[in-house]
């Protein structure tokens, strides 16, 4: 099921629908985040034809910008952790190749989640290392956003979560709110 998503994921990306997709995404994602103010944004580096979230994000409230933080996964042991970040492009790598911040740890109150697959119920099928899990099961007071391309919807019943998946609050993408 994961390579299918990410192979219909990759498509959609490189069709004509991206660009505006990606318009449509970030104005439903801008409106979420004005409505849950975070006080800290979790945003992601994004990889393999993912939503870039690692974006400016800003809240309606004057100019001033939301404290961004990405992660920094390590893989062993598997563990995942937030850093601040500046916004400028970053130059370090995760335990899994992923580009990083270098600013000081933060425990972000809300974190925006890829997904490359996500159910009705807001579950998610990830790239399968666990680390999203791991975090907000050692953090479950932070809100948790899905983002994804609508092409990542699995059908009712396709996807059945195991023990160490948590929901997320909701899913967002270029075609509406799910959750």
């Amino acid at each position: 099921m994961r390579q299918h998503l990410l192979a219909e994921r990759e498509r959609f990306v490189l069709s004509p629908r991206a660009a505006d997709a990606t318009r449509a995404l970030e104005d439903r994602l801008a409106e979420v985040l004005a409505q849950l103010a975070p006080e800290c944004l979790g945003v992601y580096w994004p990889v393999r034809s993912e939503f870039n979230a690692a974006r400016p994000w800003r809240v309606d409230e004057g100019d001033s910008a939301v404290p961004l933080a990405l992660p920094f996964a390590r893989r062993e042991p598997p563990a995942m952790q937030y850093r601040l970040w500046d916004g400028a492009e970053p130059t370090e790598r995760d335990g899994c190749g992923i580009l990083t911040a270098t600013g000081a740890p933060a425990v972000p109150d809300v974190v925006l989640v890829p997904c490359v697959g996500f159910t009705d119920d807001g579950y998610r099928l990830g790239y399968g290392g666990g680390f999203f899990d791991r975090y907000l099961a050692a953090h479950p007071d932070t809100t948790a956003v899905g983002v994804a391309w609508s092409v990542g919807r699995i059908e009712p019943g396709a996807f059945k979560p195991e023990r160490h998946d948590h929901p997320l609050m909701l899913v967002v993408t270029e075609s509406g709110v799910v959750g």
